[in-house]
Order: C-alpha cells, then sequence, then structure tokens
C-alpha cells in the first residue's frame, strides 16, 4: 500500500499538482461545471423570449460587478479566514442565488427579481475557486507554482466552458432550459464534496502566523498596489485577459446566427474552443516555467489574442458556413488566450510576503473581466455594431502585451525561481 501511494504521490509531483490539494482540483472541475452550464446559451435564451439585447447585456454586467467584487475578497479572505470557511460561504451564496433566479426570476422574466439574484449568484464561484487558487499558490513549491497554477486553469476552464458547454448541450434538448438551470445546484454540491471534504490539508499563512487582524489583511488587499505599482499592473493585464471571453457570448451568438449557425452549433463551437484552450493551459504553464512567464504571457497572450480574436469574428465572412473552419479559428483564440496563465505565477511573485493580498488583486482583475466584458457589448453594440466591439477587444489585448512589458521581476529574471533559491512552503499544521 505505501509503494502504491508513494507512486501516486511521485507522479502528482512529477505533473506539477500538490498532491495534498489533488481533490480540490477535481472539485473545482465539478464545481465550475455547475456554473458555467449555462455561459453560451443563456443570453440568446432571454433574447429569444423577448428580451433585448442591451438588457441581456446589463444582466451579465450586474452579475460581472458581483464577480469583480467578491473575487477580490476572495483573496483577503482566504488569507485572514483560511480557503475552506472561503469557499463554503461561496457555495451557501452560490444555491441561494441560483434557487432565487430560477425559481423566481426566470420562468416569467421578471426583470428586477433576475437582476439581483444573478448577482447573488455571482458571489459563488470567486469565492470557491479563486480561494482554493490562493491555497495552491501558498502550498506549492515555487519552481513548479507556473505548472500548479496551469492545472487551476486547466480545471477552471474545463469545467466553466467545457464540461458545462457540452453537458448543457444535451440537457437543454433532454432535460428542458429551466431543469438544465435547475441541475447546476446537484453539481456544485458534488464539486464542493471533493473540496471540502476530501481534502485534508491545513492552512496557515503569514497572516494567521503574525496574528494579523482581518482588518488588516483587508487593508493589505488596497495596500500591495501602492508598495509594489507592477502588481496593478498585473490586474489591469489579467482584466484584458479573459473579457473577450464574457463579452463573446452577449453578441456571438446572434452574429452567427446570421451567418446560418444554429444555438447548438455555437455552443459546440464554443466548447471546443475551451477544449484547446484547458489543454493549452497545461503547456502554456510549462512554457511559462521554460522560456519566461513574462515573454509567454506578453507574445503567446498579448499579440496571439489580438490577431486571433479578429481572425475569429471575420471568420464566417471568409469561409461563409464552413462550419469546421469557422471552429478552427475559434480554436486558435482558445488555446492562445491560455498563454495568459503565468499571470497566476508572475504577480504573488512580485511580493516576498502577502501574496494573498497580490492574488486579491489579480482575483479581481479576473472577476472585473465578467463585468467589463458585457459592458463594452452594452455601451457600443448599438453605435459600432458587433464590428467595432471586436476591433475594442482587439485593441485591448494589444494594450495588454505592452503593459506586460513594465512587469518584470528582481534581476529582469524569466521567472521566481531563476534567480533566487526556492521558497519554503509554509508547512501544514498537525
Amino acid at each position: 500500500m505505501s509503494t502504491q501511494i508513494n507512486a501516486q504521490n511521485s507522479f502528482l509531483d512529477r505533473i506539477g499538482i500538490p498532491k495534498n490539494l489533488a481533490w480540490g482540483y477535481l472539485g473545482i472541475l465539478i464545481f465550475m461545471m455547475g456554473d458555467g452550464l449555462e455561459g453560451s446559451w443563456l443570453s440568446p435564451y432571454l433574447i429569444n423570449r423577448g428580451m433585448t439585447i442591451q438588457q441581456s447585456a446589463s444582466l451579465f454586467t450586474v452579475y460581472g460587478v458581483t464577480i469583480a467584487i467578491s473575487s477580490w475578497f476572495s483573496g483577503v479572505l482566504a488569507e485572514g479566514y483560511g480557503p475552506k470557511k472561503t469557499m463554503l460561504m461561496g457555495l451557501i451564496l452560490y444555491i441561494l442565488g441560483t434557487a432565487g433566479f430560477v425559481g423566481y426570476g426566470v420562468p416569467n422574466l421578471n426583470y428586477g427579481v433576475m437582476l439581483v439574484t444573478y448577482a447573488i449568484r455571482g458571489f459563488g464561484y470567486p469565492f470557491f475557486a479563486y480561494s482554493f487558487l490562493v491555497w495552491i499558490t501558498y502550498r506549492s513549491p515555487q519552481k513548479k507554482l507556473g505548472t500548479a497554477v496551469g492545472w487551476f486553469w486547466f480545471v477552471f476552464t474545463g469545467g466553466l466552458n467545457v464540461f458545462g458547454a457540452y453537458y448543457s448541450s444535451w440537457a437543454i434538448q433532454n432535460l428542458g432550459y429551466l431543469n438544465t438551470l435547475w441541475s447546476s445546484i446537484f453539481w456544485v454540491l458534488i464539486g464542493a464534496f471533493f473540496a471540502l471534504i476530501l481534502i485534508k490539508d491545513k492552512f496557515k499563512t503569514s497572516a494567521v502566523a503574525t496574528g494579523a487582524s482581518k482588518a488588516e489583511e483587508l487593508k493589505k488587499g488596497l495596500t500591495v498596489v501602492v508598495e509594489e505599482p507592477k502588481v496593478l499592473l498585473g490586474g489591469i493585464v489579467r482584466i484584458i485577459n479573459t473579457t473577450a471571453q464574457f463579452a463573446f457570448p452577449v453578441f456571438l451568438p446572434t452574429y452567427m446566427a446570421t451567418h446560418g449557425f444554429s444555438t447548438t452549433e455555437w455552443i459546440q463551437i464554443w466548447g471546443t474552443i475551451f477544449i484547446a484552450n484547458i489543454a493549452f493551459n497545461l503547456i502554456f504553464g510549462f512554457v511559462g516555467d521554460k522560456l519566461g512567464w513574462r515573454n509567454t504571457i506578453m507574445w503567446f497572450g498579448g499579440i496571439g489574442c489580438a490577431l486571433t480574436t479578429l481572425l475569429f469574428f471575420y471568420s464566417p465572412v471568409l469561409f461563409g458556413s464552413n462550419f469546421w473552419a469557422i471552429m478552427a479559428c475559434g480554436i486558435l483564440w482558445g488555446a492562445l488566450l491560455a498563454g495568459y496563465v503565468p499571470l497566476s505565477a508572475l504577480v504573488p511573485s512580485l511580493v516576498k510576503k502577502d501574496k494573498g493580498a497580490a492574488m486579491a488583486i489579480l482575483n479581481f482583475g479576473a472577476g472585473l473581466a465578467v463585468f467589463v466584458g458585457p459592458l463594452i457589448v452594452w455601451l457600443f453594440i448599438g453605435s459600432l455594431g458587433d464590428e467595432g466591439v471586436v476591433w475594442i477587444l482587439a485593441g485591448l489585448y494589444f494594450l495588454s502585451a505592452i503593459l506586460t512589458r513594465f512587469i518584470t521581476l528582481p534581476d529582469n529574471a524569466k521567472t521566481a525561481h531563476s534567480n533566487e533559491p526556492e521558497i519554503q512552503v509554509i508547512p501544514a499544521l498537525d
């Protein structure tokens, strides 16, 4: 038995997954599957039932506001209270918000109820998933941190955009739209079981060790950008990273429909895009550790996404209704979107302590993307149209490449371990 355990531990170590957190990765995958099952079709579904595209965009914008707020708090709360308590809070808020949204808002298109309950639901996954990401940054060896966060984004995106999309493409045909939404509660509970019950790892941060107050930890989540301005740049780049990911589902389904693609075909395209994305989350985790975190973000992420965003949008014009050609262009965009993965290793490595505060800014950027993406659509779709919105998104990617140029580690190192000894991981408490 001991040989089998050692072999398992050795395998996890080789692929870069902290063995003490392995069940949590599976939990994040399943939780995010439940959370993301409506992301690719909710907007066209609501529009087909009578809502305007601006109303749909505003719904997702309000949802993004609460995601942004909870994304920032997830870092500092995980630092001050521990990840498990913060993750449990996220689970409870997710269930309450979903019950209100599906039970009282969607059936009669009660717009006020939908805004409030979908906003409450938005607190859920950042508390759950991003608190676990803070856990990873504390409990992973520095030399494998890029790979460990690559695995996080692999399971996060795999659940949110792949399993969620493909499950919903089956479920809406066999269960109906409302029952598909209800089923999300079942999946998040399964994910929570793996992440909250099966993980036995104890978490202790520098905040707990020094007896820092919770107010001090919240304050550090703001003052870290003054002490290290490069953390703020990292937060801005993180916003840009997935802005298009949350803008596209608001207007691209209807754009694709004008070129002959059904909602089911769009869901299949979207899900396949993120199959490529999750694979390249791992690839770029390894690439970042070898070629340098900043270089990977700048060239593969920023420049690569700028070009492929335009290619994906214009693919129906270039290739007509050729399903596989449009799919291939989308896959290129999804693959290069993973070029930003090393950002989760780069930003916390800018500071020697208070990594949770640095991650709070990064998580806040991830949450703001959920707000900024639909907001851009809401503000500009009427005046600039689909084409104008896409050029704004591409321009933001170019901007992120420029900003990344200034996010440098000490001595211009490629990674945190390239010019200094490995940082000791804070030990677990028995």
